[in-house]
């Protein structure tokens, strides 16, 4: 029997204490996100993913990267990484800059998760998850001034595991660490490959059942601008209406949010600023971008741009947003399978650039998070930028941002649409602003 399909199941932590609901029944992934999420998605008609597919194929795309690298396993760090390969997540913000909870995935062997002293109930939901241990910390938060003699430690533990199950095979990838823990990697013999190739490559190509997810945390992400968009009234803050959003979506199953990039009127060019305390004025335009984690740890980024109020737009206010609007809808109908990526650069719609500013990137891919591949504009390519092919069941986020260089109004759009067979799926049913473009959207 192969150690993949001979896993130690952990024991129901808690379930031995009289009268007390067992801490699995409580785990958020077995709590589902929720009533009113399930109530919206039903009404919908949009199917449920099978989570255990779902797990199982993640952890399979993994174990073939790391095959294709040659690697007997992986060490992961970063919150999204550890999610995808195992489903055990938690705390995702405050572990992406402390390194206290880590996963190790080998190649042919045991799935491993490095918890919080004490707290090995937070992985017993899942299957997969082999072996749980308590994690080694060498972050100067937690070991001071004995950082390089806890890094020794726990080197010497992620070292034994892979001489026990790697047969003979010393490379092992790692997305994120310090140096201390290269340096002592190395030390005892180890070699480290690029575990951030291996985790986006991986990711970059979905299931039937995470895009079925991932229209789930769309559907959620869109009824929650929807309700928003109620309190999008002359007056009211940025951070209020933001917060707004924030409350919807994490009551329909959200986990946590990337940015706060909403800005109006003079703040929102140049583009990149998040939500403050400045009222919105009737007559401004106003943009965000959800960058939302939501339904399943799946992302939903899109964006939008709206007039504040009931007074008619500008001449100019529709000029560039009319500007934003074609640049977005032309660009989706570029996206096809079998297009490279520096095509897809060469045939997308582009603004001068010493007259217009633009947003950083046209594409870009996303999944659990903004994902590869980061398409760039044309002025941008040189004999150092990657290629790669667009592929059916990827999932690209369109990207608009213009405003003039010389001040007014700015406007953000954004959609996020699958890669078929044939061409492109518009997940999105969230209505553009019809009196700014002109025209019917």
């Amino acid at each position: 029997m192969s150690f993949a399909t001979n896993k130690r199941h952990h024991a129901k932590i808690g379930s031995h204490l009289e009268g007390a609901e067992d801490i699995y029944s409580l785990n958020k992934h077995a709590l589902g996100p929720g009533e009113l999420a399930e109530s919206e998605w039903s009404a919908a008609g949009l199917a449920s993913p099978d989570m255990t597919k779902i797990r199982e194929y993640r952890l399979k795309r993994v174990r073939e990267k790391l095959i294709e690298f040659d690697c007997a396993g992986i060490l992961l760090y970063d919150p999204v990484n550890i999610r995808y390969a195992t489903d055990s997540t938690n705390m995702s913000l405050w572990t992406s800059h402390n390194a206290a909870r880590y996963a190790l995935i080998m190649t042919d062997g045991p799935v491993i998760i490095f918890e919080f002293d004490a707290h090995e109930f937070l992985s017993n939901h899942n299957p997969l998850i082999t072996e749980v241990r308590h994690a080694i910390t060498y972050l100067y938060f937690t070991a001071g001034e004995f950082s390089q003699e806890k890094a020794k430690i726990w080197a010497t533990e992620i070292a034994e595991i892979v001489s026990q199950y790697g047969q003979g095979n010393k490379r092992l990838a790692l997305d994120h660490c310090a140096p201390e823990g290269v340096h002592e990697l190395q030390s005892l013999g180890l070699e480290l490959a690029n575990g951030e190739e291996v985790m986006e490559l991986a990711r970059i190509i979905k299931s039937d059942d995470e895009i079925v997810a991932m229209r789930r945390s769309i559907f959620a992400c869109e009824r929650s601008i929807e309700l928003m968009r109620n309190y999008f009234k002359p007056g009211i803050s940025e951070q209020e209406l933001w917060s707004r959003f924030q409350m919807e979506a994490v009551s329909r199953g959200a986990e946590w949010i990337e940015t706060r990039l909403l800005a109006s009127g003079p703040r929102a060019n140049p583009w990149y600023q998040e939500c403050s305390s400045r009222p919105i004025k009737s007559g401004e335009l106003m943009g965000f971008d959800t960058d939302l984690v939501g339904s399943y740890g799946y992302c939903t980024d899109m964006s939008r741009t709206w007039l504040c109020g009931d007074e008619k737009p500008s001449s100019e206010q529709k000029d560039i947003y009319t500007k934003a609007f074609d640049q977005i809808q032309i660009n989706m109908q570029s996206l096809k399978p079998g297009l490279t990526f520096q095509e897809l650069t060469l045939n997308a719609k582009e603004y001068p650039r010493n007259e217009f500013r633009h947003y950083s990137v046209l594409y870009h891919g996303v999944g659990m998070c903004d994902e590869f591949p980061a398409i760039p504009f044309s002025w941008e390519l040189n004999e150092n930028s990657f290629d790669g092919v667009l592929t059916p069941q990827m999932v690209l986020c369109v990207e608009s941002y213009i405003g003039r260089r010389d001040g007014g109004p700015g406007v953000k759009l954004e959609e996020q649409v699958l890669i078929t067979e044939t061409g492109t799926q518009r997940w999105s049913r969230l209505p553009f602003q019809e009196q700014l473009p002109g025209r019917e959207v």
